[in-house]
């Protein structure tokens, strides 16, 4: 009898300890890795485990991001109670804080023509962190958090080192030689295939994935919402809309009139902000671009000839440089050509304005008073110095006199100045 329950304990070990249901979710994590990745992650993570999936299949392809949402996703992953696949798709990459996320997944895959590595931190700016008992201390950190995983899973943990060391970045077919990802898969159904009977270890047991014949893949994709938040909290987008929103408000503001500019600005300004919120962002960048943009408002105001545009410009640039430099942004990395993209562009459009401003400044009044002057008149009748005659100047009669000689009706003249309702002829 005890050997019959000894074999029925068994059984129901072993059962207990494999996965045999059909289901995987499949998830995309696109773009710069932040709060939105990381809660979507969570989020894809407990439906898995409350349906029971065999596999959750994260699709990666990030240039990096945020330590502290980097931190956030392998945290999740390594709680999950669900074997986790991070594949990089065919043409993508999982750089700095994506190669972390790969690292941290029960299987770790790639498409060829991938790469995965890079992961020394940098600043905002995308410069290395200078040489400083700080930058000795992010560097340690990260090599430690990169160490746990790669040991958990088994991995090669020298080659890992020095993606963050030496910042290296390996191709599919090296990372599978170096033992830095398990499996290389061109698309979902052979990395299915591939991963079909592996064990891994899912928190403190060592776990079989079955699949039956027919395996069922389910998509998790984020809501629209999700995706704005995903989009304008890219360093680039959101720096994009904060400088575009400032700039729209001070336009309107300085020629106001349909509020059609305010309003795009005020927009813009709400989508960089719920960015910035997912950020780590410094606010002397804000004040800097700020400042930056006044001054070249003030060059169109006040005309100082380009001075305070040729000022103003770098002062923008500095503001984005600093707009991100903040604590948590080490493995950020924003990209300089936007910052310089957008400053030359302003600044044309800020030579382009001042020239069509300088350009009315020199064109001939053409309205009101002044702009009758110079005009040619038709003499209805006689005018002279004392005597007050009637002209037609464009379809209209005008009281007219002339302040030397006589102009006989039926001649003509110019209009020389404009006495209130008078016009004086010559």
């Amino acid at each position: 009898m005890k050997k019959i329950f000894a074999l029925i304990f068994i059984f129901v070990l072993s059962a207990s300890c494999a996965w045999a249901r059909s289901d995987v979710t499949l998830a995309e994590l696109n773009g710069t890795v932040g709060v939105q990745m990381e809660e979507f992650v969570k989020e894809v993570i407990a439906n898995s485990e409350n349906n029971g999936d065999a596999l959750i299949i994260f699709q990666l392809d990030t240039p990096g991001g945020l330590v502290e949402s980097m931190r956030g996703v392998v945290q999740s992953i390594l709680a999950s109670k669900v074997p986790v696949a991070v594949w990089i798709p065919p043409g993508g990459r999982a750089a700095s804080a994506g190669a972390f996320i790969v690292q941290s997944a029960h299987v770790a895959a790639m498409a060829p023509g991938t790469n995965i590595g890079a992961a020394h931190p940098v600043v905002a700016s995308g410069e290395d962190i200078k040489e400083s008992d700080m930058s000795k201390k992010i560097m340690n950190d990260l090599k430690a958090q990169m160490r746990s995983v790669v040991q958990l899973r088994g991995r090669n943990q020298e080659i890992t080192e020095k993606m963050i060391e030496e910042s290296i970045s390996l191709t599919a077919t090296e990372a599978l030689k170096n033992k830095v990802v398990d499996v290389i898969a061109g698309d979902v159904n052979s990395l299915i295939k591939a991963i079909s009977g592996r064990r891994v270890k899912v928190g403190s047991n060592f776990v079989k994935i079955n699949f039956d014949n027919e395996v069922k893949v389910s998509k998790a994709a984020m809501s629209f919402s999700e995706k704005i938040i995903q989009f304008v909290s890219d360093p680039q987008i959101a720096y994009l809309l904060i400088s575009g929103g400032i700039m729209a408000i001070f336009f309107e503001i300085i020629t106001p009139g349909g509020f059609m500019l305010g309003t795009a600005g005020g927009v813009m300004l709400v989508l960089g902000s719920i960015g910035l919120k997912m950020l780590p962002f410094n606010w002397a960048g804000i004040v800097l671009i700020i400042a930056g943009i006044i001054l070249m408002v003030i060059d169109l105001v006040a005309g100082t000839s380009g001075v305070l545009t040729l000022l103003g410009l770098p002062v923008f640039c500095l503001g984005g440089v600093f707009l991100f430099r903040a604590p948590g942004g080490e493995l950020l990395q924003v990209s300089m050509s936007v910052i310089v993209g957008i400053a030359v562009a302003l600044g044309i459009c800020f030579a382009f304005m001042a020239y069509l401003i300088l350009k009315g400044f020199r064109r001939k009044v053409s309205t009101g008073q002044s702009g009758m002057i110079g005009l040619n008149v038709e003499i209805i009748s006689d005018l002279s110095e004392k005597n007050f005659g009637q002209v037609s100047c464009h379809g209209e009669i005008w009281r007219a006199r002339t302040e030397s000689g006589n102009l006989a009706a039926g001649s003509s003249g110019t209009v020389k100045a404009v006495d209130g309702m008078t016009l004086i002829i010559e």
